[in-house]
């Protein structure tokens, strides 16, 4: 683990670099994004597959998510030859080198789950809530 010296000097690179970081953040650290891109990144699938496969999200927040990712260049969308007319969505290289930090991400909340209820209930506890 780094020294508080070296973890000092990181913070500050990361406060002088917010102007660049902040909008990047912006586009990929949203409610929805991290779960649609894991479920495009073992195979492509079409809108109501992913709609069905996340659970809980709004047809009108999936095409705006999906729209946004497209227009990043996180993901690619390619109407198929059938009748009816269908959509697929998939992943793109740079769509897929989010995967590693995802995963962390999803594994860090997988562990730390319990800890974070654990400090609401004390918290509101002690807030008399």
């Amino acid at each position: 683990m780094a020294d508080d010296t070296d973890l000092e000097a990181l913070s500050c690179k990361a406060m002088m670099d917010v102007p660049r970081i902040r909008p990047v953040l912006d586009k990929i650290a949203d409610k929805w994004t991290v779960m649609i891109l894991t479920v495009l990144c073992p195979q492509p699938a079409r809108f109501n597959d992913i709609k069905r496969r996340l659970g809980g999200i709004t047809h009108k927040s999936l095409a705006d998510a999906l729209k946004r990712l497209e227009r990043y260049g996180l993901i690619t969308r390619t109407v198929l030859p059938t009748s009816p007319i269908g959509v697929e969505y998939r992943i793109t290289p740079l769509g897929h080198s989010l995967r590693e930090p995802f995963e962390a991400l999803c594994s860090w909340a997988l562990a730390h789950e319990h800890a974070m209820a654990t400090a609401a209930i004390a918290y509101d506890r002690s807030r008399g809530e």
